[in-house]
């Protein structure tokens, strides 16, 4: 059953991309987590007084400070400490790593992709929403320092090169495998392999729990040597073309393979050796980096002397206006806010902006979220994702439990982001919300009628269309054209199953395909139904029968799951309605300078 919370995400401030500390000391944790630029932000214009106006309402800069460090500002403190320890270990042995350093690395890495400087870090902001600032003082410069500072330890060896030589370039073995969990039902399905190696194929469409290989009769991409698990590596090579390698356990799976053949080692041109050269020796690199990177902030981390005061009510009553002190230097609560504003502002200013929305259409309208509307949905919440006890009730503490394990929120933030929102559209659209008798109809054919089962074929262009269907039309049996959907179809899941798709349900947003697929008898072929830009045709092999005969029967449960679906479907029409008419004056996005590539970062 939907839920309201499902609309959370409109309006939340939490997002995906909030959790990128130095928790895992990987490399490209560290470096993504990293910033430069010290500990005071830069002065922007967006820095004035008031960075967003609502119909007329002001939202303040103190005010989104305050919702950015309330959301961001524990993450951000364990960037800014990463920070001040990289930045004092660089000052301490007097490593420096300049503007210049920055600029020429970029342009070395663009180059790598065949691309410009300008393509490359507009790339970077379309594909991973990092802006050229970002690449340069967060990614780019940490990454210098950290290889300055490891130089010593990070040494590429012949012997490592040839080996990532031979795995990017050497021979290989064309595969196909099979993975089971049950080592009694592998080797059963072993047995069956090593008896008729023909069969593999089919085997591997039934049997193996590798979804995305047995969907295309177990091929895996070619194996090499020293790209993985040596076990594996050596079973592939001691194959000749057909035959199937005895049963490897890999962690808790049974795995074995049949080789389709083997593939010759490549050679690189002359001309393009070179930078291949160049681009193995820079992977290894990087990989070692990475465990020299950890060592080092582990070496770091034990040796600091750090106090995280924010959040903690006693050392901030003890150090007001501090919110980390790192080996004698403060880091202030406000050069933080305006750290967590700097890289989430946007993100929580939308959420503010949203909230006014909100809050502004609820006064018009003379409504009112209580507590009691809040604690409602949650429970509502709780139910919806299973937590009940055994009375039946929600399980309101084992819900927000699992809300609050990941730690990404706090039961305030949680009720403030996600509930409060759902609670508020709510109360402006259920008075509107009617079902009819043709919303339960259809409700209850979608959910409990009975379903066509198809064989289809999906094509892209309706030349090809037209040939298939003339070939189905003059072999009419499944066989014939299930072997059409393999050979024909560009729908995986059809083309792998021979046509078999999931059987079809009324009203279930396709329309065109659902009327052509129930005005079919068994047997039967579809005319070809253009959908979007492909072309489907289908042959029947009947239908299912109805999972409830009654409607009443279900008749509650399905209004309840009906009218939730309507609600949810309003409140989505809803908000869209208050921001396409509102007046909104975002001045902290205009005023978003164009940031310059790579300033020599200042310890403080």
């Amino acid at each position: 059953m939907s839920t309201l919370l499902e609309f959370c995400t409109r309006f939340s401030h939490l997002t995906s991309h909030r959790r990128c500390a130095f928790r895992s000391l990987g490399l490209t944790a560290v470096l993504l987590a990293v910033s430069v630029t010290g500990v005071q932000p830069r002065t922007h214009a967006a820095e004035s007084s008031v960075v967003a106006v609502v119909n007329a309402d002001p939202i303040s800069r103190d005010a989104l400070a305050t919702a950015s460090l309330e959301r961001y500002g524990a993450d951000v403190l364990d960037n800014l400490v990463n920070r001040h320890l990289i930045m004092q270990e660089c000052k301490r042995r007097d490593i420096v790593v300049t503007g210049d350093d920055v600029r020429a690395e970029i342009v070395r890495v663009a180059k790598k992709f065949a691309l410009s400087v300008d393509s490359y870090l507009q790339l970077l902001r379309e594909e991973r929403d990092i802006t050229p600032d970002q690449y340069s003082n967060e990614i780019i410069w940490p990454m210098l320092a950290l290889r300055s500072l490891v130089a010593d330890r990070v040494e590429v060896s012949q012997e490592e090169f040839n080996r990532a030589f031979v795995a990017q370039f050497g021979e290989a073995v064309k595969c196909r495998m099979i993975m089971i969990g049950d080592q009694e039902t592998a080797n059963q399905v072993y047995a069956q392999a090593k008896a008729a190696p023909q069969n593999f194929v089919r085997l591997a469409k039934e049997y193996s729990e590798d979804e995305t290989s047995a969907s295309v009769g177990g091929l895996i991409p070619p194996i090499r040597r020293y790209m993985g698990d040596s076990r594996l590596e050596e079973a592939a090579f001691a194959l000749k073309d057909g035959d199937v390698s005895p049963v490897i356990q890999i962690g808790d799976q049974w795995v074995f393979m049949q080789a389709v053949r083997r593939m010759p080692a490549s050679q690189p041109s002359p001309q393009a050796l070179p930078v291949i050269k160049e681009q193995i020796n820079d992977q290894i690199r990087d990989e070692k980096m990475k465990g020299a990177a950890a060592e080092l902030f582990a070496k770091l981390q034990k040796d600091a002397q750090v106090v995280k005061v924010l959040g903690v009510p006693e050392a901030e009553k003890q150090y007001p206006g501090v919110a980390a002190i790192i080996n004698g230097q403060q880091v202030t609560i406000a050069s933080v806010a305006g750290e967590c504003i700097k890289r989430h502002g946007e993100a929580v200013l939308e959420g503010e902006i949203n909230r006014k929305l909100l809050t502004q259409a609820l006064k018009q309208a003379g409504k009112t979220v209580s507590q009691q509307d809040i604690d409602e949905e949650i429970n509502r919440a709780a139910v919806s994702y299973g937590y009940v006890r055994e009375d039946g009730a929600a399980d309101v503490n084992a819900w927000m439990e699992a809300v609050l394990t990941q730690g990404e929120t706090t039961r305030e933030l949680y009720v403030e982001d996600s509930v409060w929102p759902s609670v508020a559209l709510k109360s402006l659209v259920e008075d509107g919300v009617k079902l009819t008798p043709q919303d339960i109809e259809h409700g209850f054919a979608s959910a409990f009628g009975p379903r066509a089962e198809v064989l289809a074929i999906v094509l892209s262009d309706q030349r090809t269309a037209q040939k298939v269907w003339e070939l189905a039309r003059d072999n009419p049996n499944d066989e014939f054209f299930g072997q059409l959907a393999e050979q024909y179809s560009i729908e995986p899941t059809s083309a792998s199953n021979f046509g078999k798709v999931p059987p079809i349900r009324q009203f279930g947003g396709q329309g065109s395909i659902e009327k052509e697929a129930f005005a079919m008898k068994a047997g039967e072929l579809s005319g070809i139904v253009a959908t979007g830009d492909k072309y489907i045709i289908m042959r029947s092999q009947g239908f299912t029968d109805p999972v409830v005969d009654d409607i009443e029967a279900v008749r509650g449960e399905l209004q309840r799951d009906l009218l939730d679906k309507k609600i949810n479907i309003a409140m989505g029409l809803k908000f869209d309605e208050l921001k396409q008419s509102a007046q909104i004056d975002n001045f902290f996005s205009v005023a978003q300078e164009q940031p310059r590539v790579a300033t020599r970062p200042e310890a403080r």
